[in-house]
């Protein structure tokens, strides 16, 4: 059942849309999310930003400076270690996650495929302030 979806970022909620493509990819699919520097993360913007500072400090108490996860900052990777802590970590969630294809923007050979918006996961359900991951990777230090 190795189908290609292709999914349109622009405008989803991280959570919801992983959640999602986890249950696509678990089904044996191959997913291609373009535009992941338009998925919104619900929350006011300093509250967000100051969460996934406090994310990016955490290492280790041994040493700080050579141990511990170095965690990425670009919105792809961000959506990317999303996705990935939503499958097992067990063979199943490994092979899973090799079809999972994610970018910045749309590239050339994908402007002629149909994309689709998952429906639940996009914004307009959403009451409250968001902010998208393109501002928090730039607050963050990234510079793409």
């Amino acid at each position: 059942m190795t189908d290609v979806i292709y999914i349109d970022g622009t405008d989803l909620r991280l959570g919801r849309m992983a959640s999602r493509v986890a249950k696509y990819l678990l089904n044996g699919n191959k997913v291609v999310i373009v535009n992941v520097e338009k998925v919104v993360v619900s929350g006011r913007r300093n509250t967000v930003i100051e969460d996934y500072r406090r994310w990016l400090s955490l290492r280790t108490w041994k040493n700080p400076e050579k141990v511990g996860p170095k965690h990425h900052r670009s919105p792809d990777r961000l959506v990317y270690y999303a996705i990935r802590n939503m499958l097992p970590k067990k063979p199943s969630g490994i092979k899973a996650l090799k079809r999972l294809k994610v970018y910045i923007g749309i590239p050339d050979e994908l402007k002629s495929a149909n994309f689709i918006q998952i429906e639940e996961a996009h914004v307009k359900y959403l009451r409250g302030p968001y902010v998208t991951l393109e501002e928090i990777s730039r607050s963050l230090g990234w510079s793409g």
